[in-house]
């Protein structure tokens, strides 16, 4: 099966999924928050999917894909962290943590795959 758009990226799928449940869960934490860990979170998680969107876009030069790509690869390791910081907190439980580090670990492996061989995924020259 032919990939026509970043949306049908696995990688693309399981950071979209892991942007969604920290919004979700991140609407529990206490309101000093809202513009420190809150906000961070949120934006990091978010911008794996948004800069795998750009480097799609970008896929016909390899220097910008792999530019791109190494953005997303940098704020997934910024979510982790962030998730860290909940977890040392109190604002999520252990379990919770658990399941978006390995979810973000997921995604770290798909993005440091696509990093690896980003041969695969460029525009061929007309």
């Amino acid at each position: 099966m032919q990939i026509r758009s970043a949306k049908e990226l696995v990688a693309y799928e399981k950071s979209y999924e892991l942007a969604m449940r920290i919004f979700r869960l991140s609407k529990t934490f206490p309101l000093e928050e809202r513009y420190a860990l809150t906000s961070q979170i949120r934006r990091a998680s978010r911008s794996i999917c948004l800069n795998l969107r750009e480097a799609w876009a970008k896929r016909r030069y390899e220097a910008h894909f792999v530019s791109k790509l190494t953005d997303c690869d940098g704020e997934n390791a910024e979510t982790d962290s962030c998730l860290d910081f909940a977890l040392e907190c109190g604002y999520v439980t252990i379990a919770e943590h658990n399941k978006l580090a390995a979810l973000s670990s997921e995604v770290g492996k798909l993005l440091g795959s696509m990093l690896l061989h980003p041969e695969k995924w460029l525009l061929a020259h007309n």
